[in-house]
């Protein structure tokens, strides 16, 4: 499988021990070094998060080549999913329209389910807290529901196209560890109102073993659904 990263220290966190439960072999990218045809035909494609914007494609040329990848993995129905940034790459792949959403969330706070996102592997979330840390959101296509949103941000998650998932919110993060994060985003941390290291470390102390928990049954339905045994 292709785990596309953006910066190193947003991995696949949690995600990983369950892959390789999985049987896969984990091969992280960094998104602007990506073989375009490899990873159209991973059997696995993860776009994770990065600070960037998905409308940044003059800055960062690679977007452009991660929107098409995108494109192709729907059409083709291959197993995708994007957390983050990478759910906005799949906004786009589908003609969604992205912009900067009314403040930035950034914190550990639940997540409100849709009658579809009830009916989907998001249910095993129930009212656990997730870890949000975003500053855009996404308007999809009139075809295409909503699973998950919060008062800020009415698009939390939704299914671009068969065998794929598109999460807002970071459903790996937290169980490994919230350090790099907290060095990595000590800028954006400075700048948004409310926000502390202090308290990002003391939530995720607090949410990370339930995070755990609920995001291991979540994602392992998920996996089962697309085809991909998770008992090896």
């Amino acid at each position: 499988m292709c785990a596309i990263r953006h910066v190193a220290f947003e991995d696949l966190g949690l995600l990983e021990p369950l892959l390789e439960k999985s049987g896969f072999e984990i091969n992280y990218v960094n998104a602007w070094e990506l073989d375009r045809k490899t990873a159209e035909m991973a059997d696995l494609v993860v776009f994770l998060g990065g600070p960037i914007s998905v409308m940044d494609e003059v800055d960062y040329p690679f977007l452009t080549d991660e929107i098409a990848i995108a494109k192709t993995r729907l059409v083709t129905a291959k197993p995708t999913l994007g957390i983050c940034l990478g759910a906005q790459i799949l906004a786009r792949a589908i003609g969604a329209s992205v912009r900067p959403g009314p403040v930035k969330e950034i914190g550990w706070a639940p997540v409100n389910l849709s009658d579809a996102g009830q009916a989907s592997v998001l249910t095993e979330l129930g009212d656990t807290p997730v870890l949000h840390w975003h500053g855009e959101v996404c308007e999809l296509p009139a075809d295409v529901e909503s699973l998950a949103y919060t008062p800020d941000c009415t698009v939390q998650a939704f299914i671009p196209g068969p065998n794929s998932l598109a999460l807002q919110f970071h459903i790996e993060a937290g169980a490994y560890g919230i350090e790099p994060w907290l060095i990595g985003h000590t800028g954006e941390i400075a700048q948004t109102p409310g926000v502390t290291i202090a308290k990002l470390r003391s939530d995720t102390h607090q949410s990370s073993a339930s995070l755990r928990s609920a995001a291991t049954n979540a994602f392992q339905r998920w996996l089962a659904e697309v085809g991909f045994s998770n008992d090896k």
